[in-house]
């Protein structure tokens, strides 16, 4: 396992980082303090939850695996997130100082600790002014409730206006951005990966695994099975099967296929994963397992370096695809600063 910078802050945490969002719904809490002791001995001290997940479930389980070994809260680093409806009040959702204040305050007690050490923006608050939940995000730091703020879902605007006001007003900066990314889905890199290398912003990838079309168990032509996420919702979310199911996903997938039978220590899953954690910016990939064995498959990633060629050729066949300016051939070539 290696060790990264937490954004620009001192704090290190592990290059792979376990999400917990099954905890608590699809994975018990006796398979969920399996996967947990698992990471913990595979060099792992990065966890990431939502007060969202499961209803508050997921954050239960964590602090009951907690309470049970007192002596792990020191050693790991735990990021949780706040933004989405936990009541049906008018002020149960959002990023305004009321909510916030309430939905931290129940995370912790969840979490049975006196504070967190990253606390995220779920996703941007069109009705609170950003300023006011940077402000609530500054109180947090200096009351001990957090270490660290950061966001997840934003977009580049979004992010580098709050980048620009923590700066201006002195307030405890964005450390972390927590967006989807991976081979099927490299939008970010337009805007939203040079606003995190300008500012010294972490990513922490979230669906590196494309929401299981980069682990190999689909083919084309074939229905997915109802055992699998896709086959038990194959119209939801942005892995829906007629988002994916095109000649672009699968030359991809063919690709990373190749790519991981060429190297006898790989499997599909791990060199997707470890092509994700090589890339700009990237500080820790954020892993989501139903099983143990899921984990462990995962897990592979951690000691798994792509060379330049394999790398080379996973990029060029993932290549974000767009035709508007200012992105499309335009925006490749203003990256690399070659624009006449």
């Amino acid at each position: 396992m290696q060790y990264r910078r937490l954004g620009r802050s001192g704090t290190l945490v592990s290059h792979l980082c376990l999400g917990t969002m099954t905890f608590g719904a699809q994975t018990d809490e006796k398979e969920s303090f399996a996967q947990l002791d698992r990471f913990l001995d595979a060099g792992g001290n990065f966890l990431d939850t939502a007060d969202v997940y499961n209803r508050g479930a997921t954050e239960t389980v964590i602090g009951h695996w907690l309470a049970q070994r007192p002596e792990v809260r020191d050693r790991i680093v735990i990021a949780t997130k706040g933004r989405f409806p936990m009541g049906d009040g008018v002020n149960d959702a959002g990023l305004s100082r009321v909510h916030l204040t309430q939905a931290l305050d129940a995370s912790l007690r969840r979490l049975g600790t006196d504070h967190v050490d990253l606390y995220q923006a779920h996703a941007w608050d069109p009705l609170t002014p950003i300023e006011e939940t940077l402000r609530f995000y500054d109180d947090a730091v200096r009351a001990g409730k957090i270490r660290y703020a950061g966001v997840s879902n934003f977009t580049g605007w979004q992010l580098q206006k709050a980048a620009l006001l923590t700066e201006f007003h002195r307030l405890a900066p964005i450390v972390t951005l927590q967006p989807q990314y991976n081979l099927l889905e490299r939008d970010i890199e337009w805007e939203i990966v040079p606003v995190c290398q300008n500012e010294g912003i972490g990513i922490l990838p979230w669906s590196p695994l494309g929401g299981g079309w980069l682990t190999g168990k689909y083919q084309r032509g074939v229905a997915p099975e109802a055992a699998t996420r896709l086959g038990e919702h194959p119209s939801g979310g942005a892995e829906a099967l007629d988002v994916r199911d095109n000649d672009r996903t699968w030359h991809i997938v063919d690709t990373l296929r190749r790519v991981a039978d060429g190297r006898p220590d790989a499997s599909m899953p791990a060199v997707a994963i470890a092509w994700v954690a090589q890339r700009p910016a990237v500080t820790s990939v954020i892993l989501g397992a139903r099983t143990l064995d899921q984990l462990e498959s995962t897990l592979a990633a951690a000691e798994l370096q792509l060379s330049e060629e394999e790398k080379v050729e996973l990029d060029r066949v993932s290549a974000p695809v767009s035709s508007s300016y200012p992105y499309g051939d335009f925006g490749t070539r203003q990256r690399g600063r070659d624009l006449p």
